[in-house]
């Protein structure tokens, strides 16, 4: 059993829902982002899901894009996003979960990208741009390191393809909430349970809601009926909001915090 499997297993003992904060390496400067791996931890993240920047993110929305903007300029790298991982992972076993585009994995390698990431602690990966029926490059040799690639899908996903992909997934599934880029409205939790609760009886493993989670009582939402609830844009702008500032910790910390009371309080 991997880190994502033994997390989601502890907390479904614990009859918990799980709090997966998005972040995009680099943003403002890989130092910084490892003191906030380590922040986001000590506030409750049960997972975390590191974007790796690009110059296209062509899913993502003026907040997150603007972040890979930032994280380019202070001269992010691939392999140095492995490096701050390599030592975070010293410190914690919260699973830790790349995402980005498949540009950078496929300049870089699939195989040697496998292999140098399940050393460094990476536990699974995210391509956004990666149909699953184009994906035997890369899913080989994630699966011999030991790396689940995680499986999107989306409201407009046809129901066979849900089942057939939901049946293959890894990890967990990615929910994307809505239609459009990230960041680009606030969700309606009511409109998509159903949806979720199909994607659920379809699945082996926890399911997971993103986009448009923007506060406490989103989280709190969408953790009545998902088993995860990822927040990226909101705790994007925070970190946009107070950049090099001696704050900028507090207030990830505060703020993920306030997202981890959310999702307990729809358990109680």
């Amino acid at each position: 059993m991997g880190r994502i499997e033994a997390t989601f297993e502890r907390l479904r003992q614990n009859g918990e829902k799980a709090l997966i904060p998005f972040i995009t390496a680099g943003d403002p400067d890989l130092g910084h982002t490892e003191t906030l791996l380590h922040a986001l931890v000590d506030a409750g993240a049960d997972l975390i899901e590191l974007g790796f920047p690009f110059s296209d993110p062509m899913a993502d929305g003026p907040t997150i894009q603007a972040s890979s903007e930032r994280a380019l300029a202070s001269g992010t790298t691939l392999k140095g996003i492995l490096d701050v991982v390599r030592r975070v992972r010293k410190h914690t076993n919260v699973p830790i979960v790349l995402m980005g585009y498949y540009n950078q994995v496929f300049r870089y390698g699939p195989e040697r990208f496998a292999s140098d990431a399940a050393k460094a602690g990476v536990d699974g990966l995210l391509l956004v741009d990666l149909p699953p029926e184009e994906s035997a490059e890369v899913s080989g040799a994630l699966k011999e390191a030991g790396i689940r690639l995680i499986t999107l899908l989306a409201p407009t996903t046809p129901p066979d393809r849900v089942r057939r992909l939901a049946a293959a997934a890894e990890g967990y599934v990615y929910y994307v909430s809505m239609t459009g880029v990230t960041g680009s409205r606030q969700i309606d939790a009511a409109a998509i349970a159903d949806a979720v609760a199909d994607v659920k009886r379809e699945c082996s493993v926890p399911v997971a809601v993103g986009f448009g989670i923007a506060s406490a009582a989103d989280a709190a939402a969408v953790a009545g009926f998902a088993d995860a609830v990822v927040v990226g844009s909101a705790l994007v702008k925070v970190i946009q909001a107070y950049g090099n500032s001696q704050d900028l910790t507090t207030q990830v910390q505060d703020f993920v915090r306030s997202l981890k009371k959310g999702i307990r309080s729809a358990a109680v």
